[in-house]
């Protein structure tokens, strides 16, 4: 993709969005400048921000903390970099605005997957709810409809690229180019070039998850969880960005538990484990991401699939299997953590 002329903007609302914008850059998608527009009311990515900056950004970014809905309006003359193609901010300035450049859509997690999925069979670009088990109103399915309806225009013309990290099968790989979505995959090129930051010590490590904070997964359980592996080693506990303080309360009071601060995306916080610490999680994008980053440090990257009496009674069949899916990305090798079959990946419907 030929970066497009003019300044490009990135819109962000999560710390792995926001180091997407950095590498997109870094890696030649937005031309010599880009504004990062660092969307407000979310700390843990104000601090993720300040932090990030204070490090040193790539040549030619610019952070702008603090973004409102009127800047999230606000189409770049170049690149547009998207973070949640999914926030309905975004979508409803994107369905109203000129597109003047390319629109570049980086990593969130499985909402990658998820709306890659969704430009190939052509279906509205909604999230599941986190209420109502999952169900989406109709009024954002009209508006998801129209969002991915102008994508796939913009895909024809030669002006949509998906830049992320995630394993994307072969046949979604394919379906995606046979509509003209330009797809760059990458490793943290940029980040590799970054002096790692001091690595929590404990031998092991826990990447916190939103699950219970979101109302899908019970607390107690939960909890006696990351007990039970205290029981046997040092625990660093790293809180999502979306946490219960109640639950990091739980936490922390534990023996052998120490809830870290939450600042840097894991993907950063975490480069400087070495063996034989290893890092342990409920499903997530972590599992898929920093399993990439530690493929050639030995670190050993776990997940423990949800136990179905874990799950509420919020979480609908269709939300656990989504939530679940990760694991099919790339299997544990771990046996206590294996997959064992039950998740596959959904059928791509053309």
């Amino acid at each position: 993709m030929a970066a497009s002329s003019g300044a490009s903007a990135a819109v962000v609302e999560s710390p792995l969005q926001l180091l997407g914008a950095l590498e997109a850059h870094a890696a030649g998608l937005a031309g010599e400048r880009t504004l990062v527009r660092v969307r407000s009311g979310v700390p843990a990515l104000d601090d993720a921000a300040r932090m990030i900056d204070a490090g040193g950004l790539p040549a030619g970014v610019r952070m702008h903390l603090g973004a409102t809905s009127e800047d999230v309006a606000v189409p770049p003359r170049g690149t547009w970099l998207v973070g949640d193609a999914f926030s309905g901010q975004w979508q409803q300035a994107f369905v109203r605005r000129r597109v003047h450049g390319h629109v570049v859509l980086l990593d969130d997690g499985l909402a990658t997957v998820a709306l890659a999925r969704a430009l190939v069979a052509g279906e509205p670009a909604v999230r599941a709810s986190r209420t109502s088990g999952g169900a989406v109103g109709q009024a954002r399915r009209v508006l998801g409809a129209l969002v991915t309806r102008r994508l796939r225009r913009l895909a024809r013309d030669g002006r949509l690229t998906l830049f992320t990290a995630m394993p994307l099968d072969v046949p979604l790989m394919t379906h995606l180019h046979g509509i003209g979505v330009d797809v760059v995959t990458h490793r943290f090129a940029w980040l590799a070039t970054q002096q790692p930051p001091i690595a929590p010590a404990e031998p092991v490590v826990v990447v916190g998850s939103a699950l219970v904070a979101d109302g899908w997964v019970k607390a107690d359980p939960y909890v006696e969880w990351v007990a039970s592996l205290a029981r046997e080693n040092d625990v660093a506990y790293l809180p999502h960005r979306r946490s219960d303080p109640a639950v990091e309360a739980r936490l922390a009071a534990l023996p052998g538990v120490r809830v870290d601060t939450a600042g840097l995306p894991v993907e950063m916080r975490l480069r400087g484990l070495r063996p034989p610490q290893r890092v342990v999680c409920l499903p997530s994008t972590a599992y898929v991401l920093l399993d990439a980053l530690h493929a050639s440090t030995g670190v050993r990257i776990q997940a423990r699939p949800v136990p179905d009496d874990w799950w509420t009674g919020s979480a609908a069949p269709s939300i656990r299997e989504h939530l679940s899916s990760v694991l099919a990305l790339r299997p544990s090798t771990d046996p206590r953590y294996r997959d064992e079959g039950s998740l596959r990946p959904p059928t791509l419907e053309r």
